[in-house]
């Protein structure tokens, strides 16, 4: 697997390392800003090998895959997509040739199985009035450098099966949270800010809509569609949990007992898309998946982890990410 350093890559290698007493894996990542060797500590190390490395870099990729291999997962991404306004460069790079590079090595190696993981937001915005959902017959109608990266990664994959015979699947998730995610998305911003008594930023008026779901469903859904999905099929994978902004954040000071007046809004963000909702029937009848965890359980778990990793927090908040946050938002972090 590549970008198994990552917040939604070391889930997946601790969950399947977990679930899987026969498997062992093989955990290629480049340790970018949001890849994390400590979010690996603990992990079985005869069961998993780390190999520092460049997804684009064909050499190394090529000899970091092990002879009789049998399932790629691609879970390497630049993925914020406040970063991809401000540059698109790498994530043309890293999403795009990245996925490429990756399916060549599939087709050198005869890998059984490639797992390409995307996003709902390939399929770009709802509207936040009308019932409407997601489903994998939705256009692909990308609105952000991030979200056109990735949708052109599911064409790269798409050609690769249709003219080289590689087995693929897709799976598209909706906003994932839970322990060990990077300071820069909503969840872990907040309760980061929060836990410090620093104004908490939201976009805009705060109203877009998000489909939250934990990261340990999104893993094990993910799990399900390597092993039982069809070939060529994409899967939209969603927890039927549609949240605004505004009330994540509130429910999240509300849990620390932290006042809302902590609650500062700023510009919005360009492209700003105003709601995801996915319609996950075809995961829940073909793969036989649900999600296992609430979105209030889940929440205060995910608030507890941060609460208990406070030195995780503060290391991750310093250098750089301080002048990113300044650049963002139009403030210093403490």
């Amino acid at each position: 697997m590549t970008g198994g350093a990552g917040f939604i890559g070391s889930a997946f290698v601790r969950l399947v390392l977990e679930e899987q007493p026969d498997v062992s894996i093989v955990d290629y990542d480049a340790l970018t800003y949001a890849g994390n060797l400590e979010n690996l500590a603990g992990v079985d190390g005869t069961r998993h090998t780390f190999i520092k490395g460049d997804i684009c870099d064909r050499e190394a990729m090529l000899a970091a895959v092990p002879d009789g291999c049998d399932a790629i997962f691609n879970f390497a991404a630049e993925s914020h997509v406040d970063r991809s306004i401000h540059s698109a460069d790498e994530f043309l790079r890293t999403n795009v040739i990245g996925t490429q590079v990756l399916l060549d090595a599939a087709r050198a190696k005869g890998v059984r199985r490639f797992v390409q993981i995307s996003t709902d937001e390939v399929m770009g915005t709802l509207p936040d009035d009308s019932d409407d959902y997601f489903t994998e017959a939705s256009p692909l109608q990308p609105n952000s450098p991030y979200a056109a990266s990735k949708a052109a990664a599911e064409f790269v994959v798409r050609a690769a099966q249709e003219t080289h015979g590689v087995d693929a699947v897709i799976t598209r998730c909706g906003n994932n949270y839970g322990p060990r995610q990077f300071p820069e998305k909503l969840i872990p911003l907040m309760i980061a800010n929060a836990m410090n008594d620093e104004p908490l930023p939201v976009y805009g008026d705060g109203r877009n809509v998000r489909d939250w779901i934990y990261v340990d469903d999104h893993c094990r859904a993910i799990w399900s569609a390597y092993e039982n999905g069809r070939s060529g099929e994409a899967y939209n994978i969603g927890s039927r949990n549609e949240q605004e902004n505004i009330n994540v954040v509130k429910a999240i000071l509300d849990a620390l007992g932290k006042p809302h007046d902590l609650i500062k809004y700023v510009t919005d963000r360009l492209g700003h898309d105003r709601r995801y909702a996915i319609d996950p029937a075809k995961v829940e009848t073909e793969l036989g998946w649900k999600p296992q965890t609430t979105w209030e359980n889940g929440l205060a778990a995910t608030i507890k982890w941060y609460q208990e990793n406070q030195s995780w927090v503060n290391h991750i908040r310093s250098g750089e990410y301080k002048e990113y946050y300044k650049a963002m938002y139009g403030t210093a972090l403490g």
